[in-house]
């Protein structure tokens, strides 16, 4: 019965969490026994026991409970698979999805290596929109995963595509983030490609994408201020912050000129 596997994969986390604790007594209860399921669940008839592995996957991901070998040698290929040109398509759909979501729990290796060739497949997917949509509204996160070489390289050339996507959804979402593609690159890349980029997007024939655009103007313009100076910073979540200043401000040690923007912003902030 489907929703007794559901149940099942409801329960694998804290098992999980619980053989973690209690190692010395299972140590490898977790990888012989409840990692084959998940993994198997992934790829299960139902839907429904399908979403219940997936969000088991991320949170297991998320506590750090799979092995970096089972990540690269069971998970990455089974993901890799359904998310291959000629897959189910809901099943693609729900495998570029995850893919998304825990890019940002492996490391930069594994994603560079294993993920990011697949994904920029993805971002030129001309069957489903919706591959495309993912990969459009979790192109910063996959940025920040892999670092500015990688993103300069790789996935500043389909970050354009999806920019000029027939689809207005697609360049709605480009819209929305960003601000932290453009903080992954490098001060250059941001003043001869993205900039002239986002004009494109500001002046879109669609009003939701130019009401999208304008929103990201602001953080968007952030990314080319001096963090040590200006006192911005993006925070894991992707929301831009200010970062109080290193030095009282009334200190007489403070040079002229020094902080001014931070305080400023701090100012603003309060």
């Amino acid at each position: 019965e489907p929703t007794v596997r559901t149940e099942l994969m409801e329960q694998i986390p804290p098992i999980a969490i619980f053989l973690q604790e209690s190692r010395p007594k299972f140590p490898t209860a977790f990888f012989e026994y409840l990692m084959p399921i998940v993994v198997r669940y992934l790829t299960d008839v139902n839907n429904q026991v399908r979403k219940a592995g997936q969000e088991a996957l991320l949170i297991l991901l998320e506590q750090d409970l799979v092995a970096q070998s089972d990540i690269e040698n069971k998970v990455c290929p089974i993901l890799l698979d359904l998310s291959a040109p000629d897959s189910d398509d809901e099943y693609k759909v729900e495998a570029v999805n995850i893919i998304c979501k825990m890019a940002s729990m492996l490391s930069r290796t594994t994603v560079e290596h294993m993920l990011l060739p697949r994904f920029c497949e993805l971002c030129s997917d001309g069957k489903l929109f919706q591959v495309r949509k993912i990969c459009a509204a979790n192109f910063g996160d996959i940025c920040n995963a892999v670092g500015q070489e990688a993103t300069e390289r790789l996935l500043i050339p389909k970050f354009f595509e999806l920019c000029s996507d027939s689809v207005w959804g697609m360049r709605k979402a480009c819209a929305e983030c960003f601000m932290a593609v453009s903080y992954t690159t490098s001060p250059e890349v941001r003043r001869s490609k993205l900039s002239p980029l986002f004009i494109s997007l500001i002046s879109d024939t669609c009003r939701w994408v130019r009401q999208a655009a304008f929103q990201s103007l602001g953080p968007f313009i952030s990314t080319f201020a001096n963090p040590s100076s200006a006192g911005l910073y993006i925070r894991e979540d992707g929301t831009l912050s200010i970062r109080p200043p290193a030095q009282d401000v009334n200190s007489n040690s403070c040079q002229p000129g020094n902080n001014i923007t931070v305080m400023s912003s701090s100012a603003n902030a309060a």
